[in-house]
């Protein structure tokens, strides 16, 4: 199969950097960039300790994923070169994945990395490298409208990623090229066994590659030890309800975890206030969120005044909304609005922009 990257009819002469992380994805795309006749040069950034990561499946960037990257590009007859970033990642992800959750507000460390790390650091390495572009294997799709490149939702809805690269910039999307796009899964690992690529059946990677089987609350607790410490859980008029053993352990809209019982109704984490180490807790009602402040915003949009909707999860479905580039409106009320998390923003399958959910105003029916 061919693939467009946007570079003209004929790709001989051109060159391409590939971000290859050790996965089926992005092994693909590097094969697919091969294929199309132009140079292609393999890059690998190496993010944290090669043997914490060896045999570990679902990560990626370390131990085996690397020697998997280098295998693919020796296939293909590409060159293929590794980079160490594991300070830079561990102070721009990792840390501030910890400190984060110190603070009660519930990160998204995939969209720090490829806003840092991935995109920003491979930049540089690409445009030092004389790239005429920069392919990943993430699954969404760069199309040119009126004002130039949109980013826009991936074909298969299942693999969609594109929740997680709201912070790309213009300037970073003039120069992405995200080949897999409109293509589902299947397909991408039928090439890869076409290919004969070593990788072709390799499990996804996955959503927090640093957290060892998904235990965030123990890296946490490593990295920030006060993180652990017991506090008091509180209803919404600061009456004492039970205690818990460390903030790291809630999320706005969490219903697991609070262990009281001999309640009217279920009860739900409201809140977290990490300077008294209090967790505030009450019924679902309470969680109803008319509007919320955004920061760091990344609009990639011509304007605001237009028909959109809006997600504020990662696995959430989008609702209408409106933005005026600083708070995000509910045309209904929205529940489980947790800071720390995205809000980003679409006109159909256009990604508009985003940014960082800072605080929320409650609906009327939470009072």
């Amino acid at each position: 199969m061919q693939v467009d990257f946007q570079l003209g009819p004929d790709l001989k002469g051109k060159r391409i950097v590939v971000a290859m992380s050790g996965g089926v994805d992005s092994s693909v795309v590097a094969a697919l960039a091969a294929r199309s006749g132009a140079e292609t040069i393999g890059v690998t950034l190496q993010l944290y300790d090669h043997g914490a990561a060896v045999g570990r499946s679902g990560s990626c960037c370390a131990g085996q994923d690397i020697r998997d990257a280098r295998a693919v590009a020796d296939r293909l007859g590409i060159a293929h070169y590794v980079l160490d970033y594991e300070s830079r990642f561990r102070e721009s992800v990792i840390d501030r994945f910890a400190d984060e959750y110190l603070a009660g507000r519930t990160p998204i460390p995939c969209v720090r990395c490829n806003q840092g790390v991935k995109f920003t650091d491979l930049f540089g390495i690409a445009r030092d490298l004389g790239a005429d572009c920069l392919a990943t294997g993430h699954y969404v799709r760069r199309m040119v409208g009126a004002h130039g490149a949109e980013l826009h939702r991936a074909a298969d809805p299942a693999r969609d990623q594109s929740y997680f690269l709201f912070a790309t910039t213009r300037a970073q999307l003039d120069y992405l090229r995200f080949p897999l796009g409109g293509m589902p899964k299947p397909e991408v690992r039928a090439i890869a066994a076409e290919i004969g690529l070593g990788v072709a059946a390799k499990p996804d990677s996955q959503d927090i590659c640093f957290v060892p089987d998904g235990d965030y609350a123990s890296l946490v607790r490593k990295l920030r030890p006060e993180a652990a410490e017991g506090g008091e859980i509180v209803d919404r008029d600061g009456r004492v309800l039970g205690r818990h053993r460390g903030i790291v352990n809630f999320t706005v809209g969490q219903r697991k975890g609070l262990e009281i019982g001999g309640q009217a109704e279920p009860l739900y984490v409201l809140g977290v206030e990490p300077e008294t180490r209090r967790v505030i807790a009450g019924p679902r009602r309470a969680l109803a969120v008319a509007s919320a402040a955004i920061a760091e915003v990344n609009w990639l949009g011509e304007d605001y005044d237009l028909p959109m909707t809006a997600k504020i999860r990662s696995l959430a479905k989008p609702v209408p909304a409106r933005f005026d580039g600083r708070t995000v409106s509910f045309d209904c009320p929205e529940y489980g609005v947790s800071p720390g998390q995205a809000a980003v923003f679409y006109a159909g399958d256009r990604v508009l922009g985003g940014g960082w959910i800072e605080s929320t105003a409650a609906a009327d029916l939470a009072a």
